[in-house]
C-alpha cells in the first residue's frame, strides 16, 4: 500500500497523493452516477427509450467507479486485484459501447426516421456481452495483475503492450473515430435541411431544429467525455511501454481522468433543460410523494351468501343481499285525508 510504495521508491508520499486523488475522484463519480439513476427513477424518465439507454450507460459508469475503489496504491497481487482488473476491462468497454448505441439510435431516429425501440434487447446484448467476452480473454494466461495505480493487464505478463492495445485502446479509438464521423454526418445533414427550408414555413424544418437542440447537441457530449477521459491514460501507457520507471505527473493525470466518466456524464445529463428545470425542491418533493404515497383501492369485493361483515368505518353489522330483512325502518302507509264537515259541503 501507500506505506510501502513500490512505484516510487524514493518518493513514498507520491503513492499517498495518487491514492487520495483516485479515491476522491472515483467517489464523486459514483455519487454522480447514483444521482442520475435516482433522477431517472424519480421523474419516471425510464418510460422513454433514449432515457433507458442513458440509464444503462450510467449503470456501466457506476460499476466503473466502484472498480477503482476496490484496491489501494499500489495494489496487492491477489484475487481481488484480478477481479478489479476484469471489472475495469468490462465496465470501461461497456461504457464506450453504450455511447455507440446511443449514437446509432440517434442516427436512425434523426436521419432515417425509424423507430428503434425494437433494437433495445440487441443494444443490451452488444453492450454487455462483447465487453464480458473481451474482459475474460486476459484471464486465459493470467495477464491480469498490478498495473500502476490499479490492477489491469500487468506489465510483467507476456506481450502486455499488445494485449493492452488489442483488447482496449485500438477498439476504443476506432469507436471514437466512428462516433465523431456519425455525429458530424448527422449534424451536417440536419443543418443542410434547415438551410434548404429557410424563408418558408416548414413543419419538418421546425422539427429538425428542435431535434438538434434537444437531442443531438446534448448527446454529442457523451463521446467527447469518453475521449477526454482516455487521452491521459493512453499517454501514460505509452510511457510505461517505453520506460520501466513510472512518471508521477502522467500517472496523476491518468488517475484524475480515468475515474471521471461518471461525474462528467452527470454534467452532460444536467445540460438537458427539461431535467434541469425540474431539479428543485418543490418538483422533486412532489415526484417523491407520487412514488411513495399509498394508493387506496377504489373497488371492493364483497362475498356472496348469508354472511355478516363489518363495514369499514362502521361498527354495525350488515347482511348480504340474500337476507329478506331491510336495515331501514318501513315507510309509513299514507292515510287519506278526512272529508270536509257537512256545513262546508252545504255552503258549496
Amino acid at each position: 500500500m501507500a506505506g510501502n510504495c513500490t512505484l516510487f521508491i524514493e518518493d513514498q508520499h507520491y503513492c499517498k497523493i495518487i491514492a487520495i486523488v483516485k479515491q476522491t475522484v472515483a467517489s464523486f463519480s459514483l455519487v454522480a452516477s447514483l444521482f442520475i439513476i435516482f433522477v431517472i427513477w424519480l421523474f419516471r424518465k425510464y418510460k422513454y427509450f433514449v432515457q433507458r439507454l442513458i440509464l444503462a450507460l450510467t449503470s456501466a459508469a457506476c460499476l466503473d467507479s466502484i472498480s477503482y475503489l476496490l484496491t489501494g496504491v499500489p495494489p496487492d497481487d491477489n484475487t481481488l486485484c484480478d477481479f478489479q482488473a476484469w471489472l475495469l476491462s468490462f465496465t470501461s468497454f461497456s461504457v464506450l459501447l453504450w455511447v455507440c448505441c446511443i449514437t446509432f439510435n440517434l442516427y436512425w431516429n434523426a436521419i432515417k426516421e425509424v423507430k428503434t425501440d425494437k433494437f433495445e434487447k440487441y443494444y443490451h446484448l452488444v453492450s454487455w456481452g462483447i465487453p464480458f467476452v473481451v474482459a475474460c480473454l486476459p484471464l486465459i494466461n493470467d495477464h491480469y495483475g498490478p498495473a500502476g495505480a490499479w490492477c489491469w493487464i500487468s506489465k510483467q505478463s507476456d506481450n502486455s503492450v499488445a494485449w493492452r492495445f488489442a483488447t482496449y485502446y485500438i477498439p476504443v479509438y476506432l469507436c471514437i473515430i466512428g462516433l465523431f464521423v456519425v455525429y458530424s454526418y448527422i449534424f451536417i445533414t440536419i443543418r443542410r435541411q434547415i438551410k434548404r427550408w429557410e424563408g418558408t414555413y416548414n413543419a419538418e424544418a421546425d422539427r429538425s431544429k428542435e431535434l438538434m437542440k434537444q437531442d443531438i447537441r446534448p448527446l454529442m457530449w457523451y463521446p467527447v467525455v469518453y475521449l477526454l477521459t482516455t487521452i491521459c491514460p493512453l499517454i501514460d501507457r505509452i510511457q510505461n511501454a517505453a520506460s520501466p520507471q513510472p512518471n508521477f505527473t502522467l500517472l496523476l493525470l491518468q488517475v484524475l481522468s480515468s475515474p471521471l466518466v461518471g461525474m462528467l456524464n452527470a454534467i452532460v445529463f444536467g445540460m438537458d433543460k427539461e431535467t434541469l428545470s425540474r431539479l428543485n425542491c418543490i418538483q422533486m418533493k412532489v415526484a417523491l410523494i407520487q412514488h411513495t404515497a399509498a394508493k387506496k383501492p377504489l373497488v371492493r369485493e364483497y362475498p356472496v351468501g348469508e354472511t355478516n361483515e363489518v363495514r369499514p368505518n362502521d361498527d354495525s353489522s350488515w347482511s348480504s343481499a340474500t337476507s329478506t330483512e331491510s336495515p331501514y325502518p318501513p315507510s309509513p302507509t299514507p292515510v287519506a285525508a278526512p272529508p270536509p264537515p257537512l256545513d262546508e259541503q252545504v255552503a258549496t
